[in-house]
């Protein structure tokens, strides 16, 4: 009887092993399971930054140039307004030099 219990011990230890080993290998699998979707996840996750990044920078450029164009534009503009300011400023000093000098 002594025999039989040792072999019965000795199964039930052979079956725990196998168990043990069945559920570290599924624990692995189910591990790297997850990673490689934690991976895939902040592949797809970085490429739409960039994607998005990439967008910004376009529309930030596109903004930045139009705000350029505008500027230029209100330039031309105030340019175009003080030169017609000093136009008309020349004509006035001109016309009192001449005044001056006729009338000495």
């Amino acid at each position: 009887m002594p025999y039989d219990m040792l072999r019965t011990i000795c199964a039930a230890e052979n079956e725990s092993q196998q168990y043990i080993y069945l559920v570290k290998q599924k624990s692995q699998a189910a591990l790297d399971a997850v990673h490689e979707t934690g991976e895939r996840a902040i592949e797809s996750t970085l490429i739409r930054a960039q994607s998005e990044i990439a967008h910004l920078l376009r529309a930030s450029d596109q903004k930045a140039t139009e705000q350029a164009r505008e500027l230029a534009s209100q330039t031309a503009n105030k340019l175009a307004t003080q030169r017609a300011r000093a136009e008309k400023r020349l004509e006035a000093a001109a016309q009192l030099i001449v005044e001056r000098i006729v009338n000495d």
